[in-house]
């Protein structure tokens, strides 16, 4: 079934609405905003220490054994796809340095894997919303780390269903195993986990 073009004009008309939103309560409001087709996400928490202690570690066990062209990158910008009016800002982005170069957000499909520790105030937002977004975006792997249950899943092989992209292959772990995220090994030993 074709859209018609009213109504991609109507979601394009909805998506800028969100985006100048998002924008504009980005230095006025605690927390982190996202756009999903559902509509906005607002982790209003800002994340505790165990959450970041998790993302440093992780990232520094990528990069020791990563190629030097690639980056495990934390920060700003965030990854958007305009034609599926979708913003996400993974934890890590398992990159190339030169996909880096120029201005706006991340081009999706250049990420090699998102990897998400899991908020204790929104945890469905990376178990069910970014599960689904994800393989919607083209982004190969998807890793999650839950310090609330000390557990998580890579999840890979994007195939088509009638739901849209999903993943079709799901690995879960407990902490203290080696994990697998794309091509690297890294020990999931000593992370924190929430109280």
């Amino acid at each position: 079934m074709a859209i018609a073009p009213d109504d991609a004009r109507q979601d394009a008309s909805r998506y800028q609405a969100m985006r100048e939103f998002v924008q504009s309560m980005d230095d006025t409001l605690p927390g982190r905003f996202e756009i999903t087709k559902e509509g906005i996400v607002h982790d209003m928490m800002s994340p505790v220490r165990p959450h970041e202690l998790t993302v440093l570690r992780v990232r520094k066990r990528l990069e020791k054994v990563m190629p030097e062209e690639l980056v495990a990158h934390t920060g700003e910008p965030d990854v958007e796809d305009v034609s599926e009016h979708v913003v996400r800002h993974p934890d890590v982005m398992v990159i190339a340095e030169a996909d880096m170069e120029g201005t706006g957000s991340f081009d999706p499909r250049t990420l090699i894997a998102a990897i998400e520790i899991v908020s204790r105030s929104n945890p469905d937002n990376d178990w069910v919303g970014k599960m689904r977004d994800y393989p919607l975006l083209g982004i190969p792997v998807y890793a999650i780390f839950d310090p609330r249950t000390g557990s998580g899943a890579i999840l890979s092989d994007i195939h088509h269903t009638p739901d849209g992209p999903r993943y079709a292959t799901r690995k879960d772990f407990l902490y203290g195993e080696d994990v697998t995220i794309a091509d690297w090994t890294i020990s999931t030993g000593n992370l924190p986990r929430y109280e």
